[in-house]
Protein backbone atom coordinates (compact mmCIF):
# COMPACT_ATOMS: atom_id res chain seq x y z
CA UNK A 1 0.00 0.00 0.00
CA UNK A 2 1.19 3.51 -0.83
CA UNK A 3 0.31 6.60 1.18
CA UNK A 4 0.40 10.17 -0.13
CA UNK A 5 0.22 12.91 2.48
CA UNK A 6 -1.69 16.09 1.60
CA UNK A 7 -1.06 19.16 3.75
CA UNK A 8 -3.57 21.91 3.05
CA UNK A 9 -6.08 23.65 5.34
CA UNK A 10 -6.77 20.11 6.47
CA UNK A 11 -4.04 17.47 6.46
CA UNK A 12 -4.87 13.92 5.41
CA UNK A 13 -3.58 10.75 3.82
CA UNK A 14 -4.52 9.29 0.46
CA UNK A 15 -4.17 5.53 0.91
CA UNK A 16 -3.76 3.48 -2.27
CA UNK A 17 -3.60 -0.29 -2.27
CA UNK A 18 -5.08 -3.66 -3.07
CA UNK A 19 -8.09 -4.87 -1.06
CA UNK A 20 -8.29 -1.87 1.28
CA UNK A 21 -12.01 -1.22 0.72
CA UNK A 22 -12.76 -3.90 3.31
CA UNK A 23 -10.29 -2.22 5.68
CA UNK A 24 -12.07 1.14 5.49
CA UNK A 25 -13.38 0.95 9.06
CA UNK A 26 -10.03 -0.05 10.52
CA UNK A 27 -8.20 2.66 8.56
CA UNK A 28 -10.72 5.29 9.62
CA UNK A 29 -10.59 4.20 13.26
CA UNK A 30 -6.89 5.09 13.31
CA UNK A 31 -7.68 8.79 12.84
CA UNK A 32 -11.02 9.25 14.64
CA UNK A 33 -13.21 7.66 17.28
CA UNK A 34 -16.27 5.72 16.07
CA UNK A 35 -19.28 7.92 15.35
CA UNK A 36 -22.25 7.96 13.00
CA UNK A 37 -21.22 7.62 9.36
CA UNK A 38 -23.66 8.87 6.72
CA UNK A 39 -22.76 7.25 3.39
CA UNK A 40 -23.78 9.22 0.28
CA UNK A 41 -23.51 7.32 -3.01
CA UNK A 42 -25.42 6.50 -6.18
CA UNK A 43 -27.68 3.52 -6.77
CA UNK A 44 -25.19 1.57 -8.90
CA UNK A 45 -22.29 1.99 -6.47
CA UNK A 46 -24.60 1.14 -3.57
CA UNK A 47 -25.37 -2.21 -5.17
CA UNK A 48 -21.71 -2.93 -5.88
CA UNK A 49 -19.96 -1.71 -2.74
CA UNK A 50 -22.45 -0.26 -0.25
CA UNK A 51 -22.84 -3.33 1.93
CA UNK A 52 -19.06 -3.97 2.01
CA UNK A 53 -18.35 -0.45 3.20
CA UNK A 54 -21.13 -0.58 5.78
CA UNK A 55 -19.88 -3.94 7.08
CA UNK A 56 -16.33 -2.65 7.40
CA UNK A 57 -17.36 0.56 9.16
CA UNK A 58 -19.74 -1.25 11.51
CA UNK A 59 -17.03 -3.76 12.45
CA UNK A 60 -14.91 -0.80 13.58
CA UNK A 61 -17.73 0.62 15.71
CA UNK A 62 -19.22 3.19 13.32
CA UNK A 63 -22.99 3.39 13.04
CA UNK A 64 -23.95 3.67 9.39
CA UNK A 65 -26.80 5.11 7.34
CA UNK A 66 -26.87 5.19 3.53
CA UNK A 67 -28.41 7.55 0.98
CA UNK A 68 -28.33 6.64 -2.71
CA UNK A 69 -29.44 8.79 -5.63
CA UNK A 70 -29.74 7.79 -9.31
CA UNK A 71 -26.45 7.34 -11.16
CA UNK A 72 -25.21 9.89 -13.67
CA UNK A 73 -23.87 13.41 -14.22
CA UNK A 74 -27.41 14.70 -14.77
CA UNK A 75 -28.11 13.98 -11.08
CA UNK A 76 -25.33 16.31 -9.94
CA UNK A 77 -27.77 19.12 -9.24
CA UNK A 78 -28.94 21.47 -6.53
CA UNK A 79 -32.06 19.31 -6.17
CA UNK A 80 -30.05 16.17 -5.43
CA UNK A 81 -27.91 18.18 -3.03
CA UNK A 82 -31.06 19.44 -1.30
CA UNK A 83 -32.37 15.86 -1.03
CA UNK A 84 -29.09 14.75 0.54
CA UNK A 85 -29.09 17.64 3.01
CA UNK A 86 -32.69 16.98 4.01
CA UNK A 87 -31.76 13.34 4.59
CA UNK A 88 -28.80 14.32 6.79
CA UNK A 89 -31.17 16.47 8.84
CA UNK A 90 -33.78 13.70 9.04
CA UNK A 91 -31.24 11.23 10.48
CA UNK A 92 -30.06 13.96 12.89
CA UNK A 93 -26.42 13.85 11.83
CA UNK A 94 -24.39 16.07 14.14
CA UNK A 95 -21.18 18.03 13.69
CA UNK A 96 -19.30 15.32 15.56
CA UNK A 97 -20.36 12.75 12.95
CA UNK A 98 -19.07 11.92 9.49
CA UNK A 99 -20.12 11.88 5.82
CA UNK A 100 -18.68 9.14 3.61
CA UNK A 101 -18.48 9.99 -0.10
CA UNK A 102 -18.62 6.62 -1.86
CA UNK A 103 -18.38 6.43 -5.63
CA UNK A 104 -17.03 8.24 -8.66
CA UNK A 105 -16.76 11.95 -9.29
CA UNK A 106 -20.48 12.69 -9.05
CA UNK A 107 -21.13 11.14 -5.61
CA UNK A 108 -17.74 12.39 -4.41
CA UNK A 109 -18.35 15.99 -5.43
CA UNK A 110 -21.97 16.03 -4.24
CA UNK A 111 -21.32 14.32 -0.91
CA UNK A 112 -18.33 16.57 -0.27
CA UNK A 113 -20.42 19.66 -0.95
CA UNK A 114 -23.15 18.37 1.36
CA UNK A 115 -20.54 17.86 4.08
CA UNK A 116 -19.18 21.37 3.47
CA UNK A 117 -22.51 23.11 3.99
CA UNK A 118 -24.46 20.87 6.38
CA UNK A 119 -24.31 22.43 9.85
CA UNK A 120 -21.71 24.81 8.37
CA UNK A 121 -19.35 21.90 7.78
CA UNK A 122 -18.94 18.33 8.99
CA UNK A 123 -16.09 15.87 8.52
CA UNK A 124 -16.04 13.60 5.52
CA UNK A 125 -13.92 10.98 3.81
CA UNK A 126 -13.62 9.99 0.17
CA UNK A 127 -13.80 6.39 -1.06
CA UNK A 128 -13.40 6.67 -4.85
CA UNK A 129 -14.66 3.78 -6.95
CA UNK A 130 -13.59 5.04 -10.38
CA UNK A 131 -10.11 5.67 -11.70
CA UNK A 132 -10.97 9.28 -12.53
CA UNK A 133 -12.11 9.96 -8.97
CA UNK A 134 -9.07 8.16 -7.56
CA UNK A 135 -6.51 10.27 -9.42
CA UNK A 136 -8.39 13.54 -9.50
CA UNK A 137 -11.69 14.52 -7.91
CA UNK A 138 -11.28 12.72 -4.56
CA UNK A 139 -8.11 14.71 -3.78
CA UNK A 140 -7.78 18.44 -3.18
CA UNK A 141 -11.03 19.45 -1.51
CA UNK A 142 -13.02 20.76 -4.48
CA UNK A 143 -16.71 19.92 -4.08
CA UNK A 144 -19.56 21.05 -6.32
CA UNK A 145 -22.77 20.49 -8.23
CA UNK A 146 -23.67 21.64 -11.73
CA UNK A 147 -25.99 24.50 -12.68
CA UNK A 148 -27.89 24.86 -15.94
CA UNK A 149 -25.26 27.38 -17.04
CA UNK A 150 -22.34 24.98 -16.61
CA UNK A 151 -20.41 22.37 -14.65
CA UNK A 152 -19.42 22.79 -11.01
CA UNK A 153 -20.67 26.36 -10.73
CA UNK A 154 -21.95 25.88 -7.17
CA UNK A 155 -19.50 24.42 -4.69
CA UNK A 156 -17.05 24.85 -1.84
CA UNK A 157 -13.51 23.96 -0.84
CA UNK A 158 -13.71 21.29 1.86
CA UNK A 159 -10.82 18.91 2.48
CA UNK A 160 -11.54 15.29 3.44
CA UNK A 161 -10.16 13.58 6.52
CA UNK A 162 -8.99 10.55 4.54
CA UNK A 163 -9.07 9.10 1.02
CA UNK A 164 -9.21 5.32 0.57
CA UNK A 165 -8.45 4.04 -2.94
CA UNK A 166 -8.71 0.28 -3.53
CA UNK A 167 -6.79 -0.64 -6.69
CA UNK A 168 -8.67 -3.94 -6.97
CA UNK A 169 -11.78 -1.89 -7.80
CA UNK A 170 -9.85 0.01 -10.47
CA UNK A 171 -8.60 -3.19 -12.11
CA UNK A 172 -12.17 -4.43 -12.54
CA UNK A 173 -13.74 -1.27 -13.92
CA UNK A 174 -15.64 -1.33 -17.22
CA UNK A 175 -13.41 -0.18 -20.12
CA UNK A 176 -15.23 3.14 -20.51
CA UNK A 177 -14.52 4.08 -16.89
CA UNK A 178 -10.87 3.10 -17.27
CA UNK A 179 -10.63 5.37 -20.31
CA UNK A 180 -12.19 8.28 -18.42
CA UNK A 181 -9.59 7.95 -15.67
CA UNK A 182 -6.79 7.63 -18.19
CA UNK A 183 -7.71 11.08 -19.55
CA UNK A 184 -6.82 12.76 -16.25
CA UNK A 185 -3.66 10.67 -15.98
CA UNK A 186 -2.60 11.77 -19.47
CA UNK A 187 -3.22 15.33 -18.27
CA UNK A 188 -0.72 14.89 -15.45
CA UNK A 189 1.81 13.62 -17.98
CA UNK A 190 1.39 16.65 -20.23
CA UNK A 191 1.63 18.90 -17.18
CA UNK A 192 4.55 17.48 -15.29
CA UNK A 193 6.05 14.21 -16.54
CA UNK A 194 6.61 13.24 -20.18
CA UNK A 195 7.58 9.70 -19.14
CA UNK A 196 4.21 9.28 -17.39
CA UNK A 197 2.44 10.36 -20.59
CA UNK A 198 4.40 7.80 -22.58
CA UNK A 199 3.60 5.00 -20.08
CA UNK A 200 -0.06 5.87 -20.41
CA UNK A 201 0.22 5.84 -24.20
CA UNK A 202 1.91 2.45 -24.43
CA UNK A 203 -0.23 0.83 -21.72
CA UNK A 204 2.68 -0.14 -19.47
CA UNK A 205 1.13 1.81 -16.57
CA UNK A 206 -1.37 -1.04 -16.12
CA UNK A 207 1.44 -3.22 -14.80
CA UNK A 208 2.29 -0.54 -12.21
CA UNK A 209 -1.19 0.71 -11.34
CA UNK A 210 -0.67 1.40 -7.64
CA UNK A 211 2.56 3.29 -8.31
CA UNK A 212 1.08 5.27 -11.22
CA UNK A 213 -2.06 6.28 -9.32
CA UNK A 214 0.15 7.42 -6.44
CA UNK A 215 2.32 9.41 -8.85
CA UNK A 216 -0.74 11.20 -10.26
CA UNK A 217 -2.01 11.97 -6.77
CA UNK A 218 1.41 13.35 -5.83
CA UNK A 219 1.40 15.67 -8.83
CA UNK A 220 -2.05 16.96 -7.91
CA UNK A 221 -1.05 17.19 -4.23
CA UNK A 222 1.87 19.45 -5.09
CA UNK A 223 -0.35 21.91 -6.97
CA UNK A 224 -2.98 21.88 -4.20
CA UNK A 225 -0.39 22.55 -1.51
CA UNK A 226 0.94 25.54 -3.48
CA UNK A 227 -2.49 27.02 -4.13
CA UNK A 228 -5.39 25.42 -2.31
CA UNK A 229 -8.02 27.95 -3.40
CA UNK A 230 -7.21 27.86 -7.13
CA UNK A 231 -5.98 31.40 -7.60
CA UNK A 232 -2.53 30.59 -8.96
CA UNK A 233 -0.58 27.41 -9.56
CA UNK A 234 -3.58 25.11 -9.06
CA UNK A 235 -5.02 26.51 -12.28
CA UNK A 236 -2.54 24.29 -14.13
CA UNK A 237 -4.81 21.37 -13.21
CA UNK A 238 -7.41 22.85 -15.57
CA UNK A 239 -5.34 21.69 -18.56
CA UNK A 240 -7.79 20.44 -21.17
CA UNK A 241 -10.78 21.39 -19.05
CA UNK A 242 -11.83 24.74 -20.52
CA UNK A 243 -11.99 23.04 -23.91
CA UNK A 244 -13.33 19.77 -22.52
CA UNK A 245 -16.07 21.27 -20.36
CA UNK A 246 -17.32 23.18 -23.40
CA UNK A 247 -17.54 19.90 -25.34
CA UNK A 248 -19.42 18.26 -22.47
CA UNK A 249 -21.86 21.15 -22.20
CA UNK A 250 -22.56 21.20 -25.95
CA UNK A 251 -23.24 17.46 -25.76
CA UNK A 252 -25.59 17.93 -22.81
CA UNK A 253 -23.21 15.59 -20.93
CA UNK A 254 -23.73 12.67 -23.30
CA UNK A 255 -19.96 12.95 -23.75
CA UNK A 256 -18.26 11.90 -20.52
CA UNK A 257 -15.86 14.07 -18.56
CA UNK A 258 -12.93 11.86 -19.49
CA UNK A 259 -13.81 12.01 -23.17
CA UNK A 260 -14.11 15.79 -22.90
CA UNK A 261 -10.70 16.04 -21.24
CA UNK A 262 -9.16 13.82 -23.92
CA UNK A 263 -10.52 16.09 -26.64
CA UNK A 264 -9.48 19.10 -24.58
CA UNK A 265 -5.87 17.93 -24.31
CA UNK A 266 -5.63 17.65 -28.08
CA UNK A 267 -7.30 21.03 -28.53
CA UNK A 268 -4.83 22.60 -26.09
CA UNK A 269 -1.92 21.12 -28.04
CA UNK A 270 -3.36 22.44 -31.30
CA UNK A 271 -4.06 25.87 -29.82
CA UNK A 272 -0.45 26.07 -28.63
CA UNK A 273 0.99 24.48 -31.76
CA UNK A 274 3.00 22.08 -29.58
CA UNK A 275 3.26 18.26 -29.45
CA UNK A 276 0.11 17.85 -31.53
CA UNK A 277 0.85 14.46 -33.09
CA UNK A 278 2.26 12.99 -29.87
CA UNK A 279 -0.74 14.17 -27.87
CA UNK A 280 -3.22 12.83 -30.43
CA UNK A 281 -1.52 9.44 -30.52
CA UNK A 282 -1.39 9.16 -26.73
CA UNK A 283 -5.02 10.17 -26.24
CA UNK A 284 -6.16 7.85 -29.02
CA UNK A 285 -4.08 4.96 -27.64
CA UNK A 286 -6.03 5.23 -24.39
CA UNK A 287 -9.29 4.80 -26.31
CA UNK A 288 -10.37 8.44 -26.08
CA UNK A 289 -11.71 10.69 -28.84
CA UNK A 290 -9.41 13.36 -30.25
CA UNK A 291 -11.83 15.55 -32.22
CA UNK A 292 -14.73 17.74 -31.15
CA UNK A 293 -18.04 17.10 -32.87
CA UNK A 294 -18.90 20.78 -32.34
CA UNK A 295 -17.75 23.93 -34.07
CA UNK A 296 -15.36 26.43 -32.55
CA UNK A 297 -18.17 28.98 -32.34
CA UNK A 298 -20.47 26.60 -30.40
CA UNK A 299 -17.66 25.65 -28.03
CA UNK A 300 -16.56 29.22 -27.39
CA UNK A 301 -20.11 30.24 -26.51
CA UNK A 302 -20.38 27.32 -24.09
CA UNK A 303 -17.05 28.23 -22.49
CA UNK A 304 -18.15 31.76 -21.63
CA UNK A 305 -20.01 30.41 -18.59
CA UNK A 306 -16.95 28.49 -17.37
CA UNK A 307 -16.22 29.16 -13.69
CA UNK A 308 -12.58 29.83 -14.58
CA UNK A 309 -13.66 33.07 -16.25
CA UNK A 310 -12.79 36.11 -14.17
CA UNK A 311 -14.57 39.22 -15.35
CA UNK A 312 -13.57 39.84 -18.94
CA UNK A 313 -10.66 37.42 -18.87
CA UNK A 314 -10.10 33.67 -18.78
CA UNK A 315 -6.91 31.72 -18.12
CA UNK A 316 -6.03 28.88 -20.48
CA UNK A 317 -3.48 26.18 -19.74
CA UNK A 318 -1.35 25.52 -22.81
CA UNK A 319 1.57 23.11 -23.29
CA UNK A 320 5.06 24.43 -23.96
CA UNK A 321 6.44 20.92 -24.41
CA UNK A 322 5.47 17.50 -23.13
CA UNK A 323 5.76 17.70 -19.35
CA UNK A 324 5.67 21.50 -19.10
CA UNK A 325 2.77 23.96 -19.49
CA UNK A 326 2.07 27.65 -19.10
CA UNK A 327 -0.85 29.78 -17.98
CA UNK A 328 -2.10 32.26 -20.56
CA UNK A 329 -4.69 34.83 -19.51
CA UNK A 330 -6.63 36.24 -22.44
CA UNK A 331 -9.61 38.57 -22.93
CA UNK A 332 -12.75 36.52 -23.47
CA UNK A 333 -13.08 38.16 -26.88
CA UNK A 334 -10.05 36.14 -27.99
CA UNK A 335 -11.53 32.83 -26.87
CA UNK A 336 -13.09 31.98 -30.26
CA UNK A 337 -9.64 32.27 -31.85
CA UNK A 338 -8.18 29.68 -29.48
CA UNK A 339 -11.11 27.34 -30.01
CA UNK A 340 -10.68 27.75 -33.77
CA UNK A 341 -7.02 26.76 -33.46
CA UNK A 342 -7.95 23.92 -31.14
CA UNK A 343 -10.49 22.44 -33.54
CA UNK A 344 -8.26 22.94 -36.55
CA UNK A 345 -10.70 25.40 -38.14
CA UNK A 346 -7.99 28.06 -38.10
CA UNK A 347 -4.85 26.53 -39.69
Amino acid sequence: MKTVRVEASGCYDVMIGSGILDQAGALLQKIMSPCRAAIITDDIVQGLFGSRVEKSLQAAGFKTEIFAFPNGEKQKTLQTLADALEWLAEIHLSRSDLVVALGGGVPGDLAGFAAAVYCRGVRFIQIPTTLLAAVDSSVGGKTAVDLKAGKNLAGAFHQPELVICDTDIMKNLPPELMRDGAAEMLKYGVLADAALFDRMADGSWLERMEETIAQCVEIKRDYVMQDELDNGARQFLNLGHTFGHAVEKCANFSITHGQGVGIGLVMAARAAGVEIERTEKGVSACGLPVKSPYSARELAEAALSDKKRRGGKITLVLPEKMGKCMLKTIPVEELPEYFAKGTGENP
